[in-house]
């Protein structure tokens, strides 16, 4: 690309795109406040109605690791025209659907479809923009999919209670309409398509795998370690994690390169993209909780509180990305770190007495950090692999983004679960005890996140 400016047809491309993922993790959070109203709706329990989120999770980290051979088997164009008509068809299937079975079938379909969107946007960042301009346009992506978790359960409680839940997916369909008006008038192909086979032996290995370890990990807080539910689908995902592996150093083309986890550099950064993608997400689950079960608050101001925390983090990532476009990837990094690991040791110090004003406050404190680094983690793992395994590497990050979600949730809950069950103390004591335990644990992680970044990334030049 000649110059140091960003196209008008490339912020298109790159707008496109990140509406697609906005709406589908937008979606996805939203539906999960409407869990109450499904089950007396389609008359399910409450394991039943859990599906809705985990099937959707399920499709979605199978399909990402296939973004890499997507890339280099279809035209960028064809693949989002692809990922947002099947998004649309779930959405529809789900406003119209008389049962839970089908409502369940749609979002599967939404699943393919957000699957191959996520990500697009990256791909079309990381091959099209100037090096000059790429930490702030991946930040402008992280900003675009941390705001939809952000706003996600406000969106869906004030839709579900003033127009009915089926309206969620109603008025997500004009943004994919609006998304796919930019992206036929902007996507551009600017690298070759070189069509190969689809190794079915690698799809069959990666569905084993998430199968196996999403469903073992959402049982954990159902069922004993030790039974056929949690470790026996756990060594599932891992025999499938096996086969996958051997596979792909078996083939000459495999669906996701997986030997640029040799590179320390780039291994460094996933592992420490996935303690933050689990950290964030586990705080998502903690905090609301914590200020309805112990601060005895309403969901509605649960929603207030954590949300400046959470724009205001998702707003400071393009600015972060100017900042390691300036000075480098360790300053902005570390910094964003150090200020993450500050807020887990202040709500390990404070969490049995946690007001909401205090927890609101370092919760902005936690989600600064997140904001400083999370996106910058990313764009610096990436500039760590040559160009021709950006796309293997950018596959990695987002299916480990999808998989740390699913972790950080269930291990959070567990571990406050485990300390409701103390009957020798009161359930809101007990609440809040819970969460300083999941608290401390995120403190350790965040050291150990904070050691390996400082490790891997470059110092500026």
């Amino acid at each position: 690309m000649n110059g140091q400016k960003i196209s008008k047809k490339l912020l298109g491309a790159i707008l496109a795109t990140g509406l697609l993922s906005f709406s589908g993790v937008i979606v996805e959070t939203a539906m999960n406040i409407t869990f109450p109203t499904l089950m007396k709706t389609f008359h399910v329990n409450t394991a039943t109605v859990q599906w809705m989120t985990t099937i959707y999770l399920l499709v979605v980290a199978m399909v990402v690791p296939l973004s890499a051979y997507i890339k280099r088997s279809f035209k960028t164009k064809s693949a989002f025209l692809m990922a947002n008509f099947l998004f649309m068809i779930g959405l529809v299937i789900d406003t119209v659907t008389p049962n839970f079975s089908i409502l369940l079938l749609g979002r599967v379909i939404q699943g393919i479809g957000v699957g191959i969107a996520l990500p697009l946007m990256f791909n079309i960042i990381l091959e099209q923009v100037p090096k000059s301009k790429i930490g702030i346009m991946m930040g402008v992506g992280t900003l675009i999919t941390a705001v939809a978790p952000a706003i996600g359960p406000t969106f869906g409680g004030f839709v579900a209670s003033s127009l009915g839940w089926r309206y969620i997916f109603w008025l997500l369909l004009p943004i994919l309409i609006l998304s796919l008006g930019i992206g036929l008038a902007t996507i551009e192909q600017k690298s070759a398509v070189s069509r190969s086979s689809l190794d079915m032996l690698s799809v069959l290995a990666i569905i084993i795998t998430f199968v196996g370890l999403i469903l073992g990990i959402n049982h954990l807080a159902e069922h004993a370690f030790f039974s056929f539910s949690v470790i026996g689908w756990l060594m599932i995902g891992c025999l499938g994690l096996s086969l996958l592996v051997l596979r792909s150093r078996s083939i000459d083309n495999p669906i996701i390169n997986l030997s640029v986890l040799t590179n320390r550099a780039f291994s460094g950064h996933a592992i420490a993209f996935f303690l933050f993608q689990l950290g964030a997400l586990a705080m998502s689950y903690l905090l609301p909780n914590y200020i309805q079960l112990v601060n005895g608050s309403t969901s509605t101001v649960a929603g207030l509180l954590v949300l400046p925390g959470a724009v205001i983090g998702a707003c400071f990532a393009p600015f972060s990305g100017t900042i390691l476009d300036k000075l480098g990837a360790r300053k902005p990094i570390l910094t964003g770190a150090s200020l993450v690991l500050l807020a887990h040791l202040l709500f390990s110090i404070f969490g049995m007495h946690l007001s909401n004003a205090l927890l609101a406050s370092l919760y902005i404190v936690f989600m600064l950090g997140v904001g400083m680094s999370f996106g910058n983690i990313m764009t610096s793992g990436q500039q760590s692999v040559s160009k021709v395994e950006q796309a293997d590497a950018n596959a990695i990050f987002n299916t480990l983004q999808q998989f740390a979600g699913a972790m950080g949730t269930t291990v959070a809950s567990l571990i406050v679960a485990m300390s409701q069950e103390n009957t020798s103390m009161a359930y809101t004591k007990a609440t809040a005890q819970g969460s300083q335990h999941a608290f401390i644990l995120l403190f350790v992680l965040g050291i150990c996140q904070l050691v390996i970044l400082a490790k891997v990334v470059k110092k500026a030049d």
